[in-house]
């Protein structure tokens, strides 16, 4: 069968809501799902939706973390469904039951809209529901998952991707983000944001994933320049130009900016930048210094120069960053 995805029904027809779990699925994210979509909100102006937990075979337990799942309904339920969603499933593509594969493909033939939560993604593009698309998932699973699906655009810096008749969410949480969003899309801002207080939680959070992604110091493969890296890390506020750091390599300017390419990535500029936005985040999390002093100590030299590369970088601002990830100032009220 086609993989091809027909345009999502518009127009507030979510109606039916159907989520397919297999061996593997995780509690979490299949939580999430029945958080925002199984529970009866209608005192709250919220309609009802008609959820159905599915599986290959309907009451038999499924494997999950440290206890089973039981689906209510066989697959079946799930082709006449307004959206088909997939919590997070561990194992790799030979795991995923054909049957599974096959429900995901006629429902989306047929028209639903489909969102998956974390490696749910994996899934969908196991089936070819993928191909030619932009996507998210967790950060840490985009490498292998692009080396599986080479014809689908995996972006890890955002919470979640719409492509219309498929959503795509990045780990646990953005699945939150991503089901108010459809809820906004089909049904609009008022129930989103009923749901939204309910469960506690921001109707529309900022920023993406880029703020939780590990943003080690690029490693070289050799140690022809190590010692100049070193030094320009042990000295993040000095303003060395090229030459200047050539002269410091032994190296012409030409051959040290092409060494330096070769051997990081990147330019000397740019790689600094990075290490100078990666030592204010840890300065972040764990001082209670302002913005221009860790702008000062970091060697961004204002605050605005920090606040404009945090951003581009992390993806927040530095405020914004701190408040999530600082235990120090928690309640504290440091400047930031």
């Amino acid at each position: 069968m086609s993989g091809k995805i027909l345009p999502a029904t518009l127009g507030g027809m979510l109606k039916t809501v159907a989520v397919i779990v297999m061996d593997g699925s995780t509690a979490f994210e299949l939580g999430v799902l029945c958080e925002v979509f199984g529970i009866d909100r209608r005192d709250d102006g919220v309609p009802k939706f008609d959820f159905r937990v599915c599986g290959e075979h309907p009451g038999r337990p499924l494997r999950s973390t440290g206890y089973s799942i039981v689906p209510t309904h066989g697959l079946e339920a799930a082709l006449d469904a307004d959206l088909v969603a997939v919590p997070a499933v561990d194992g790799g593509p030979g795991a995923y039951p054909p049957a599974v594969l096959e429900a995901l493909r006629v429902a989306a033939a047929r028209g639903a809209t489909l969102l998956s939560v974390c490696s749910g993604a994996f899934l969908l593009a196991e089936a070819g529901l993928l191909d030619g698309l932009r996507c998210t998932l967790h950060w840490k699973h985009v490498p292998a998952f692009t080396a599986l699906y080479p014809h689908v655009k995996a972006d890890p810096d955002v919470l979640f991707v719409d492509e219309g008749s498929v959503i795509t969410s990045a780990g646990s949480a953005a699945g939150i983000d991503a089901c108010l969003h459809l809820i906004r899309r089909e049904l609009g801002s008022g129930v989103a944001n009923a749901i939204a207080r309910r469960m506690v939680v921001a109707p529309q959070r900022e920023g993406g994933q880029r703020q939780f992604v590990e943003l080690p110091v690029p490693e070289t493969e050799c140690d022809s320049l190590q010692p100049v890296l070193d030094w320009m890390l042990d000295n993040l506020t000095a303003e060395s130009t090229t030459a200047q750091l050539a002269n410091r390599a032994m190296m012409s300017e030409r051959t040290f900016a092409r060494r330096f390419v070769a051997e990081t990535g990147t330019t000397p500029h740019r790689w600094l930048t990075l290490q100078r936005v990666l030592h204010a985040r840890h300065l972040l999390e764990e001082t209670t210094l302002g913005v221009e002093e860790i702008a000062h100590a970091s060697g961004l030299g204002s605050g605005a120069l920090l606040r404009h590369h945090f951003r581009r970088t992390v993806g927040v601002t530095p405020a914004d960053y701190r408040r999530s990830f600082s235990a120090l100032v928690a309640g504290a009220g440091a400047p930031a």
